[in-house]
């Protein structure tokens, strides 16, 4: 698959910020490590500027590990080192100067964090990514999804099998048996674009648009390989393409990466930052 000259073209006088600047809402006292692959991630795919949105007391530790070009932007939290509602106003305002927002990595199923999210999700403007405990926030709450979506708003849900069973409220055996169906489905039943993870990804929008995908490997399965993807489709938004498209050639690019790792470190021995080294690699061979 070649990648759009939207993603392999810049001009000789662009600057950081024609590449987009995402705001990640990720992370909690046990999984920093999820927000750190997120952005690393997003970086890889050629994201301008990327800024963590992390509970305060992990940014000490945060800049230890994250990559060195990737901002954090310390916010309140609750008891137990998650992200706090109290602290939706500075995300509000600090949103505003982003273009893509990601909400989810390593987040936790907090009460307070739940309910960030979904604030978070109904309030802001802007192009979003919504995974892991991001969905989870969703689970028994997809009224949220249903505010007004503008047509540079519309979010992506990034589900794995087990993720878009609860937020329909069936079996992960009937997701599995009927994966095109039900990711159309809920796609247009919610206007939204869906990413069903797993074994032939499937994307799908409220268009009637619709990609199977054929990279990837069972050594994908590992903690951390749907953060990374997360961060790429923001990446993707980030630099113009629209959600459907973000979400194909970041589904394509991630499983191709996964490919290139699992050839080097074998589908045993490969983890998630193996993903995010062969991004450019990837790149290179769509290009």
């Amino acid at each position: 698959m070649r990648l759009p000259t939207l993603l392999l073209r810049r001009r000789p006088n662009t600057h950081k910020g024609d590449f987009g600047h995402i705001f990640i809402l990720a992370g909690s006292a046990r999984f920093s490590g999820a927000a750190v692959l997120c952005a690393g991630a997003a970086m890889r795919a050629g994201a301008g500027l990327v800024t963590l949105g992390i509970p305060k007391s992990l940014a000490e530790a945060i800049i230890k590990i994250k990559p060195k070009e990737v901002m954090t932007f310390p916010l309140p939290e609750t008891s137990d080192g998650t992200l706090s509602l109290g602290g939706y106003k500075k995300i509000k305002d600090f949103v505003k100067n982003t273009d893509v927002l990601a909400v989810g990595p390593g987040l936790t199923q907090n009460k307070s964090t739940q309910g960030l999210v979904r604030k978070a999700i109904s309030e802001i403007d802007k192009p979003m990514v919504i995974d892991a405990d991001g969905l989870s926030a969703l689970v028994g709450h997809l009224e949220f999804l249903r505010t007004p979506n503008t047509e540079h708003r519309t979010p992506i849900l990034t589900p794995h099998p087990g993720e878009m069973a609860k937020l329909m409220g069936i079996s992960i055996k009937k997701v599995q048996a009927n994966r095109k169906d039900i990711t159309q489905k809920f796609a247009k039943d919610y206007k939204v674009t869906v990413v069903l993870k797993g074994y032939n990804t499937v994307v799908a929008d409220f268009n009637g648009n619709l990609y199977i995908n054929k990279t990837g490997n069972p050594g994908m399965a590992t903690a951390g390989s749907g953060d990374v993807l997360t961060g790429m489709i923001a990446a993707f938004l980030g630099q113009g393409l629209n959600q459907f498209e973000a979400s194909k050639y970041a589904v394509y690019l991630h499983g191709l990466a996964g490919d290139l790792a699992a050839k080097e470190k074998t589908q045993i021995g490969m983890i998630a930052s193996d993903i995010i080294d062969k991004i450019p690699e990837a790149i290179k061979q769509c290009s």
